[in-house]
């Protein structure tokens, strides 16, 4: 496809603006707002809101109009691909492998109890789908990974990512206290529970900081920081396999069957090919002080914050553009249902995560 800089520049100008602002207010409210180093609202949720509120105001000029479409599948792509320099696979050495069977189980149960759920209360599957991985992975940043490969629209998008993070927010400041109370204070339980139980990074960080600051305890926040990584992680295998069990389930009118190759995300490559990047300069600082044996530790660091601007401005341009091109009343329509999948999905594995663990600590 042949693409004119000069077609697309304005839409990508006006999704860029309104991606700023989403990111000011997004650091705004976390250090001013609740005194805390991370913002617990992710700017990716604020930029699909300012975009919903510009879209259905106002009547966009057709200028814009290609560069948003632009934004809306290209920089999308860009910034899945850039997330994957968070991925930083020795960390996970940091928790030990205690942690990956519990994170394995929340994963599994609340894919399945999110498909029980959407049967349940007759909620469309790709809407399902959505909630599904940003419950069990890493919230908005997997749902928008996702929402290509099941070709979901803007609507159902921007309904999922307003599911996952309005009960993540409500978990993130509830759980720590509630963390406390069940496992006694004790680091390594509250950290597990707060990294598998909670939808988003960010809100991960945020409960970490809270319990850190209320209970005076920071390896509560480097456990599930860490655990939330490995989560992250999972991206690779579960975005794939959710894509091709919904698409196979909706091609089985054509009697086509997809093959799970076909079904995957190729920017997911790209994704993990920037962690395996992130990977192997870790180890060259760890050993030799030297990232691929040219840049120092404060080098590689300073490359790592660049490249996770550049995925935090390119989601947050990407979801700008989504909430520009939404219609509130088509969002309407969807209805309260999938909103009761969210929170049953939400609770269920809040519970799967505090049965893991109690069953965990006799191994421990």
């Amino acid at each position: 496809m042949k693409v004119s800089i000069y077609r697309i520049f304005p839409g990508i100008l006006f999704s860029f603006l309104i991606a700023c602002i989403g990111i000011y207010l997004s650091k705004f409210i976390g250090s001013e707002i609740l005194k805390l180093t991370k913002s617990p609202i992710s700017p990716i949720m604020i930029s699909v809101i300012i975009g919903l509120i510009i879209g259905n105001i106002f009547n966009i000029h057709i200028i814009f109009t290609e560069g948003i479409k632009f934004s809306l599948r290209f920089i999308l792509r860009l910034g899945i691909i850039c997330l994957g320099i968070r991925l930083g696979l020795l960390d996970i050495l940091k928790v030990g492998i205690v942690g990956i069977p519990l994170i394995i189980a929340c994963i599994v149960f609340s894919i399945l109890l999110v498909n029980y759920f959407c049967k349940l209360l007759n909620v469309p599957s790709k809407i399902g789908s959505l909630i599904a991985v940003g419950t069990s992975i890493c919230g908005a940043s997997a749902i928008v990974a996702t929402s290509p490969a099941i070709n979901a629209n803007e609507e159902e998008v921007t309904y999922a990512i307003a599911n996952i993070t309005i009960f993540g927010i409500i978990a993130m400041f509830v759980y720590p206290f509630l963390a406390h109370y069940l496992f006694n204070g004790d680091e390594l339980s509250v950290g597990l529970f707060l990294g598998t139980s909670i939808h988003e990074t960010a809100q991960v960080a945020g409960a970490g900081l809270i319990y850190s600051d209320q209970y005076s305890s920071p390896a509560t926040m480097d456990i599930a920081t860490v655990i939330k990584l490995v989560r992250n992680i999972s991206m690779i295998i579960v975005i794939p396999l959710v894509s091709y069990l919904y698409l196979k389930k909706n091609l089985k009118e054509k009697n086509t069957k997809p093959s799970i190759l076909s079904m995957f995300p190729i920017f997911i490559i790209g994704f993990i090919i920037m962690g395996l990047i992130r990977s192997i300069g870790d180890y060259g600082i760890q050993n030799s002080y030297e990232a691929f044996g040219i840049f120092s530790n404060d080098q590689w660091q300073l490359i790592i914050d660049y490249i996770k601007s550049l995925a935090e401005y390119s989601l947050a341009v990407a979801m700008a553009a989504v909430g520009i091109s939404t219609n509130l009343v088509s969002l309407r329509n969807l209805g309260i249902r999938p909103f009761y999948v969210g929170l049953s999905a939400a609770v269920s594995v809040g519970f799967i995560s505090y049965i893991g663990i109690i069953f965990l600590r006799y191994f421990i």
